[in-house]
């Protein structure tokens, strides 16, 4: 593996970018060694949550210019140039990104289609894209808005500035900001909580939150009932609710 390094612990999987030579930026390449590493994990009954992060100095500057810049229209629309990115959003497992430096262009991108966002003092996020003549391609004018409403969206995109964490968190794009120095453990010790409950629980729960953006408040509250309801036909649930009961620790299996 020439572009991402994977590392696991127990129940969690770390994958970090490496590109240093051109500052994580996010190639063709990285992208479907990426998705090779996360496919057989996504489906690894093992694996209760993944945490994507960069080097201490960067999360990832953007896309890879150098690549992309000579390509034509009819290329960039018979290749859905970044169309393959939609599979790191849909992975199940739940997705922390560990963010550390820049996260810009493709790389607040990356991090947006996390579940969570642990950025250090030193992160920047941004959507520069109007720089080099473009927009955002990998869901940026999309998930940015949603995130942080048109009027936040609007200023990041249309003057290509970018915000520092403690703006980002208080925006709503990043979930806690601490320390550089405790990003990863943060992150780890936030995934190693989430791995430990039900499998099953914690994929229906992220659904519904991500249900909650894309539907009306009626059609939501009706999604999330009948998801609770199906619960009750797992064993997870039995266990927690009787673990509960007992007042003991619950021992989950994902059935």
């Amino acid at each position: 593996m020439n572009t991402v390094k994977v590392e696991r612990h127990d129940r969690v999987v770390t994958v970090r970018l490496h590109r240093p030579h051109v500052r994580n930026a996010l190639s063709g390449e990285l992208l479907a060694e990426l998705l090779d590493v996360l496919r057989p994990l996504d489906t690894d009954p093992e694996v209760g949550c993944l945490v994507v992060t960069g080097s201490e100095q960067i999360f990832a500057a953007g896309a890879d210019i150098r690549e992309m810049a000579p390509k034509t229209a009819p290329e960039m629309v018979a290749e859905d140039y970044f169309g393959a990115w939609e599979e790191f959003a849909d992975l199940r497992t739940p997705k922390i990104a560990a963010v550390n430096g820049p996260a810009l262009g493709g790389g607040c991108e990356l991090a947006m289609m996390c579940d969570l966002v642990i950025a250090g003092e030193s992160a920047v996020f941004g959507q520069p894209e109007i720089r080099l003549g473009v927009i955002p391609g990998i869901g940026g004018t999309q998930r940015l808005t949603r995130l942080i409403g048109r009027a936040r969206a609007m200023d990041l995109v249309l003057t290509g500035r970018t915000m520092d964490a403690r703006e980002a968190e208080s925006a709503g794009l990043v979930s806690r900001v601490v320390p550089d120095a405790r990003v990863l453990p943060e992150a780890l010790a936030a995934a190693a909580t989430i791995a430990s409950y039900s499998r099953t629980a914690v994929r229906a729960a992220r659904d519904c939150v991500d249900r909650a953006l894309e539907s009306g408040l009626r059609d939501g509250i009706r999604y999330e009932r009948r998801v609770f309801h199906a619960l009750f036909a797992t064993e997870d649930q039995k266990e927690g609710m009787g673990a509960f009961l007992e007042k003991r620790a619950p021992r989950f299996t994902g059935r």
